[in-house]
């Protein structure tokens, strides 16, 4: 196959035309494509090879019909194929995925946008050069936990299935693994880490697990039921600090001039109310999220005091009096 080094956006468009007739399931053959769009029949052969060998199009010809079809009849062509300025915002999204290394997500999801975003690569390549946003649009990195490929198939196998697992788990305060049995309802991404949103028989209710705390993942041939309300971002709250389901709290914290814009130019929650008082900014709102919101805090150092509820302003108080002891020592 001659390999196409780019894809004008007129050449783009005919794809995307050759792909409508295929999945309407007209069987158009060569010759109907080449006159219906105006083209030599050269030109639609070097199109389907293209689509199908650059593409991963399941194109095949039946002799019955005369004509070309999907042996996938779901599939379709991506819509970013209409128009060049989708696919240079995919080729940008590509730094994204860098998010899902160590998860199965990673190696399909990054072959599937090279795949698209091909002919933007092969005209820089004529060019010498490097796409403009390979270096200018970046996603930074951040620290990952490491994911065993293996239960992550195993646990997103049972969600689509429905069926609960069985695992040996360790959380973050057990001295040693035991045996549970979930329903698995989601998988959750936060700050370079995942975990299973499920249902727990061993404490009859709602748990989260972190991936990196599993080991002996297995499907069993039990299905559960999903209840209607299973979603972890409507079922918890709207305050945005990360994975952590708990009781719904009111809190109230201060922060010091230093530290105010970090917190005015943010939404931490959808009920948040901001407002300055006594040379401070407070920042009221409710959430679910307790401890990811007492590491919030504690991650300001000397700007910012809870002042409300009574058990943060305590377990704040006892962190800094282990801090000044440590360093008394």
């Amino acid at each position: 196959m001659e390999t196409r080094k780019h894809l004008p956006r007129a050449v783009l468009a005919r794809i995307y035309f050759i792909d409508r007739e295929i999945a309407a399931g007209k069987f158009p053959n060569v010759h109907d494509l080449a006159k219906e769009y105006e083209v030599g029949t050269a030109t639609i052969y070097r199109d389907i090879e293209y689509m199908r060998y650059m593409l991963n199009a399941p194109i095949e010809y039946s002799a019955k019909n005369r004509g070309w079809y999907y042996t996938e009849k779901a599939f379709r062509l991506p819509a970013g194929f209409a128009a060049a300025n989708d696919m240079l915002t995919l080729g940008m999204a590509k730094s994204l995925v860098a998010l899902y290394k160590n998860t199965p997500l990673y190696e399909p999801a990054l072959r599937l946008l090279n795949s698209i975003t091909a002919p933007l690569s092969e005209e820089n390549e004529d060019a010498g050069k490097t796409a403009w946003y390979e270096k200018r649009i970046v996603v930074p990195p951040v620290a990952q936990a490491y994911i065993d490929t293996g239960i992550w198939s195993i646990i997103a196998g049972a969600i689509k299935e429905n069926k609960k697992i069985t695992f040996e788990y360790k959380g973050y305060i057990d001295d040693d693994f035991k045996t549970r049995i979930v329903h698995p309802y989601q998988l959750l991404f936060d700050n370079g880490a995942w975990f299973l949103y499920a249902y727990s028989e061993e404490r009859s209710a709602i748990r989260i697990f972190s991936l990196t705390h599993i080991k002996n993942a297995a499907i069993t041939n039990e299905h559960f039921i999903l209840p209607e309300e299973f979603d972890y971002c409507a079922s918890n709250d709207d305050s945005f600090f990360g994975v952590f389901a708990g009781k719904k709290e009111s809190f109230k914290i201060a922060f010091n001039r230093h530290t105010a814009n970090n917190i005015q130019d943010r939404l931490w929650a959808k009920d948040q109310k901001i407002y300055s008082k006594n040379n401070k900014v407070i920042i009221e709102f409710t959430s679910s999220q307790y401890d990811k919101v007492l590491s919030w805090v504690l991650s300001f150092g000397s700007g910012a005091r809870p002042l409300k509820p009574d058990q943060l302003v305590d377990q704040w108080k006892e962190q800094i009096i282990e801090l000044y002891k440590i360093l008394g020592k």
